[in-house]
């Protein structure tokens, strides 16, 4: 197992906890070196809050743990592929390196609906995208489908 693979297998933990809880399932760490300072997930029906994605979360986590906005010794590794909010977050908390498993043809701001990244902002970080792919879109497609048979 990659270490990319090691740590978006903690994500996909995440991401199936908040299937649990009638979340859609996305779950984020963001790691310092070997060692995961933060998670988060998806959040957004629980606390009925638009901003409480998985990675929001885990931006948050880990500011408040090193002590300030600046994760430029972080990577974020993320089951689904950052919408624009959280690609901007990333941005703005200049994290160098994002690592994510499934891709959003629907909000995919890394490269499947716009590349945020590729735009001249002043941080541009390095994007590995489908990590795990298979499993990380398996766990979105299995909920969507329950949560239609169940309506």
């Amino acid at each position: 197992m990659t270490r990319d693979e090691m740590f978006m297998r903690q994500a996909l933990e995440l991401a199936r906890q908040s299937a649990t809880e009638g979340e859609v399932p996305v779950g984020a760490v963001v790691v310092k070196g070997e060692n995961v300072i933060a998670c988060g997930r998806n959040k957004r029906e629980t606390k009925k809050n638009a901003l409480c994605h998985a990675e929001i979360e885990a931006i948050n986590g880990a500011c408040s743990t090193l002590g300030g906005w600046r994760l430029w010794q972080c990577e974020l590794f993320v089951t689904l592929e950052p919408c624009p909010m959280c690609a901007g977050a990333v941005i703005n908390a200049r994290i160098p390196r994002v690592v994510f498993g499934a891709f959003d043809m629907k909000a995919g701001s890394c490269g499947s609906v716009v590349n945020l990244f590729s735009l001249p902002f002043n941080h541009k970080p390095e994007v590995v995208g489908g990590v795990l792919e298979d499993e990380c879109s398996s766990i979105l497609t299995g909920f969507f489908k329950k949560l239609r048979k169940n309506k």
